[in-house]
This record gives structure tokens, sequence and C-alpha cells, in this order.
């Protein structure tokens, strides 16, 4: 997934056993970031969504793991009128994001981004546990699969009750910390990287924050990795938004899409879904949900 992955435990019981059962649940919780990365990686040729998008035109029989991303992301489009869309893996490649983080090697699907797709071209079968793509396209699950490991690790961990988990910047945090207090967290300021826009307290929440700031298209100092499906270019309203919810899922893919939306209709949506959420706008001027609190 191109990024770091960390898991911290606290105040668990340091007995033989107990040491045991916690490094077999972190193993487990770990394993999850591969199998979801098998899956859903748009980079990797053997992947299960790449064999998906090779096969244009056709009712394909996918995983259990597959669909339930793939319907995530189909309702979080159909939710937002496109704002969020799976099919922009094409604009991303052209884009320059198109290189695997394990060699660096340049990753061709074949599919032509100037051909107009959008999530009215995914057809999922819920009976038949099948999808059909009526175009050429190529799926990115970049802002639903990583909440998606990250929620399925927090399930293996349950058991060890006080852990974060961290995978680039998109957070899970469970019970206390070793003060037995809720966890503390700073976010980034998106415009300087030595300082913190603010502190939030949480516990048994996922955090996830998207910043203009993370990934650039080569350099370009307007351009970076979050795209608006409508115009093709990246949004320039909002800088940065952050998004706490029960799941890591949730509040990566809606964070995602408030960032296209805008200040007002992207915290209109977070509002309508119940999430606390903080969207930074061009001006550093601060839009939050009624139910944010800093620390």
């Amino acid at each position: 997934m191109g990024t770091v992955v960390t898991i911290d435990v606290v105040g668990h019981d340091r007995s033989q056993r107990a040491r045991r059962a916690r490094d077999l649940a972190i193993e487990r919780a770990f394993a999850w970031f591969d199998r979801v990365e098998s899956v859903c990686s748009r980079f990797d040729a053997t992947s299960e969504l790449r064999r998906l998008c090779a096969a244009c035109d056709a009712d394909v029989p996918v995983s259990p793991m597959l669909f339930e991303a793939v319907r995530f992301a189909i309702a979080v489009a159909e939710e937002t009128h496109g704002a969020f869309d799976p099919t922009v893996g094409a604009k991303m490649e052209a884009r320059g994001f198109n290189r695997d983080y394990r060699d660096g090697a340049a990753v061709d699907a074949g599919v032509n981004a100037e051909v107009p797709v959008s999530f009215h071209d995914v057809v999922l079968n819920e009976s038949a546990r099948t999808i059909r793509l009526e175009r050429a396209l190529l799926l990115d699950l970049g802002a639903v699969a990583k909440g998606l490991a990250i929620d399925l690790a927090v399930q293996e961990l349950r058991p060890l009750v006080n852990f974060v988990i961290d995978a680039g910047g998109d957070m899970y945090f469970a019970g206390h910390n070793a003060d037995d207090l809720p966890w503390t967290v700073g976010i980034r300021h998106p415009r300087d990287p030595l300082a913190l826009l603010t502190r939030v307290a949480l516990t048994d929440a996922a955090l996830c924050t998207s910043g203009d700031y993370e990934r650039r298209v080569c350099d370009n100092d307007t351009e970076h990795h979050l795209l608006d499906p409508a115009t093709g270019r990246s949004p320039r309203d909002v800088i940065s938004v952050s998004v706490i919810a029960p799941t890591a899922m949730v509040a990566d893919a809606l964070g995602t899409a408030a960032f296209v939306l805008g200040c007002d209709e992207g915290v209109a949506l977070l509002e309508h879904h119940g999430v606390r959420a903080c969207v930074v706008n061009a001006q550093l001027v601060r839009h939050t949900t009624q139910d944010w609190i800093d620390v």
C-alpha cells in the first residue's frame, strides 16, 4: 500500500501466555494488509482487482472482499453524486500515479484515460456476487482499501483492548493510552509540516486525514493525488480534511468525498453521516462539524 504500518499495544498482561496471544493477534492483523493489497491493488497486475478490470463487459465472480470493497465505493459514489468515484484509476495513471512502491516500476493497465467513464459503468449483482464493468476502465480503491485493511486488523486486535494502528496517517485508536485516558492525537498543519493544526481526543474510533500536501503530480504546486472526477483536476478550495468515524473505511472515503465537494457541501455531507470532521480551506479557515472538539 506504499506506506508504513505500525501497531502499538499498551497495558497488556505480561505473562508468557498473554504475550504469545498478543504477538499472534498482531501477526494476523498485519497479514490483513497483505491480503487486502493482493485483492484491491491497481498497481499489481496479478491482483484480483486488475483481473476484474481486464474483463470488460462480462459478469465476473469475485471474492467477498473485493465485492464488498467495490460495493462500498459505489455506494459512496452514489451518495456524493460522483464527487467520490472509484473509476478514476486510468486518470490517476495518466497523472503519474503509476509507480509500484515496491520496485518503482511503471505500471500500465492499458486503459485509455481519455474515454469518459463513471461509477454508473460498474454493475454489481448481489445474488450472484459478480461485478460487470460495462466499459473499459480501471478501478482505484485507494480511498477504500487501506481503511478496509485497518478495520479488519482492528477485529484481530479487539481482545487486546488498548491499541493504535497507524497506516500512513490513517489511524484507529482503541481503548485508552498508557495513562488510562482517551488517546490524544495531533493533526498536522497543512502548510507547516513542523506544526499542528489542532489536537483531538478519541477512543474506539478511526481518524483519517487527507491533505493536498501528501503527494504531488510531478512536483506541481497545485495538482496532487486527490482528483475531482468532474474536472479531472485537483480541488483548489480545500487543502485538508480530517474525519473521525467508527471505521477507517468510512473516515477515509467520506474525507476524500468532502475534499472534492468543498467546505460547505463537504461539511454538510459529514454532518449528514454523523461523523466528526475538520475541513480547512485554502485561506486556512477551519470548517468543522458541530460535534468537533479540540483539546
